[in-house]
């Protein structure tokens, strides 16, 4: 029998990873409490702690400020792909 593969909101790993940063769980307390894998939660913990020291992630961001400034990031690529786009197309 496969496993359904189960997947978490951003939020609910920030709160995750809050358990082990700001409350004093450990990985192994708050995984077993939560129901989810130890190395799931270790990444999250990891990201979190990262995004705190203002490293935007190159998955989908936890915090809301690291969420915003994806958001601003994707927007602002979006014009320069379509400016390297028409730079290559001849003038009519």
């Amino acid at each position: 029998m496969t496993r359904k593969r189960r997947s978490f909101t951003p939020e609910f790993k920030q709160e995750a990873a809050c358990l082990v940063l700001d409350q004093g769980y450990t990985v192994t307390e708050a995984s077993r409490s939560l129901d989810v894998g130890e190395n799931a939660l270790r990444r999250w913990v990891k990201q979190l702690s990262e995004e705190r020291g203002g490293v935007t992630p190159k998955s989908k961001a936890l915090t809301p400020e690291q969420q915003r400034i994806q958001e601003l990031e994707a927007r602002c690529e979006r014009p320069e792909r379509e400016k390297s786009i028409l730079k290559g197309l001849p003038l009519s």
